[in-house]
C-alpha cells in the first residue's frame, strides 16, 4: 500500500490518500502535479483504496506539497513515515 500525502498552505496537518500499487500512486502523484502546474480542475476529488470510504475534496492551487510513501516499508526510528522538505524553486 503507498500512502499519498499532501501539505495544504496554511494547515498544520497533512491530508492523505493510499494507492494499492505503484503505478497508480505514480499515476495520482503526476496527475496532482499537473493539476498543482496548470490550476485545473478547480478541485480535485480523490478517494482512497486502503479506506473505501474516505474521500476528500482539494484545491490543487492549496497544495505545497505532495509525497509518496510505501505504506509497509521501514519507517524512520519513531515509526512515522518521511516528511516534506523544504525545497526552492529553481
Amino acid at each position: 500500500m503507498f500512502n499519498i500525502d499532501f501539505s495544504i498552505k496554511n494547515t498544520a496537518f497533512p491530508v492523505s490518500v493510499q494507492r494499492k500499487t505503484t503505478e497508480d500512486a505514480e499515476a495520482l502523484y503526476k496527475e496532482i502535479v499537473a493539476a498543482m502546474q496548470s490550476g485545473q480542475p478547480a478541485v480535485m476529488e480523490l478517494e482512497c483504496e486502503g479506506k473505501t470510504e474516505k474521500k476528500i475534496a482539494v484545491r490543487p492551487t492549496e497544495i505545497s506539497a505532495i509525497q509518496i510513501s510505501q505504506k509497509d516499508s521501514p519507517a524512520t526510528g519513531s515509526g512515522r513515515p518521511p516528511g516534506f522538505v523544504a525545497l526552492t524553486a529553481e
